[in-house]
């Protein structure tokens, strides 16, 4: 009997309710994306990552790296790489699960940013009809300008967008505040019930909120011309096993 197909949406259902992350206290579990570079692009790499996390282009400033040859569960670093573990924003989706707020993930895509103002989805792909993670899929396509917008503040970003009852919107908020001095920073833009965020429709009485993607500097990486693969959401990690990209 053949294995059904898993549509991404369903993927992230099942990362998100397993994410402990506690804002508040700095501790627990969050999703992370991985990304394999060569090593002799690292001290290269971590300046970029620097750079997208004081500029808001990423999720946080955390980082976690892994040299050739080291496991990750059930894969090993190849030789004259380093793997580069970095947290997903799906990590968010977790955060309002675990408030008991029901999450209705949309999509991801590319957003177009004009002096720093998140302007409009100019693609997207919709989680229920893909069993590949888009961001993944459009950093294949080229479809970013990080650089540019880490540099002059306009380009095209990569970001994902979700929604949620507005019954639910005092207990956002909450989640929102408490994120806001955490070590994740990745909202873009709220929404308003029954709008539009960013040119994406929502379901009648649901509010949509759309989050920076976490393989921002892997795109920002690659339009530099050095080689990355990324896999989005790779599975889970404890927080205090990452390090803030600053200290290095």
């Amino acid at each position: 009997m053949s294995l059904p197909l898993k549509f991404v949406n369903n993927k992230i259902e099942d990362y998100a309710m397993q994410v402990t992350f506690d804002p508040v206290e700095g501790a627990g579990t969050i999703v992370y994306n991985l990304s394999l570079i060569r090593t002799d692009d690292l001290e290269f790499a971590i300046s970029i990552l620097k750079d997208a996390f004081k500029t808001g282009v990423s999720v946080s400033g955390l980082v976690k790296f892994f040299p050739s040859g080291e496991g990750i569960v059930d894969y090993v670093v190849p030789e004259g790489c380093t793997a580069i573990g970095t947290m997903c924003s799906i990590t968010f989706d977790g955060l309002l699960i675990r408030r008991g707020i029901p999450v209705n993930p949309i999509g991801g895509g590319v957003v177009e940013i004009e002096n720093r103002t998140p302007i409009r989805f100019t693609h997207i792909i919709l989680y229920e009809h893909t069993t590949i993670d888009p961001l993944q899929v459009l950093i294949s396509q080229k479809t970013t300008s990080v650089l540019s917008v880490m540099r002059k503040g306009s380009g095209n970003l990569l970001a994902n967008i979700r929604e949620f009852h507005m019954e639910a919107e005092p207990l956002v908020g909450t989640v929102l505040d408490e994120l806001a001095s955490s070590s994740y920073s990745g909202i873009l833009e709220v929404g308003i019930p029954n709008v539009p965020l960013l040119g994406v429709p929502v379901d009648p009485q649901f509010i949509a909120i759309a989050a920076i993607g976490g393989t921002n500097p892997m795109a920002a990486i690659r339009e530099s011309g050095r080689w990355v693969q990324t896999q989005a959401m790779k599975g889970l990690m404890e927080i205090s096993e990452m390090e803030e990209i600053r200290d290095y």
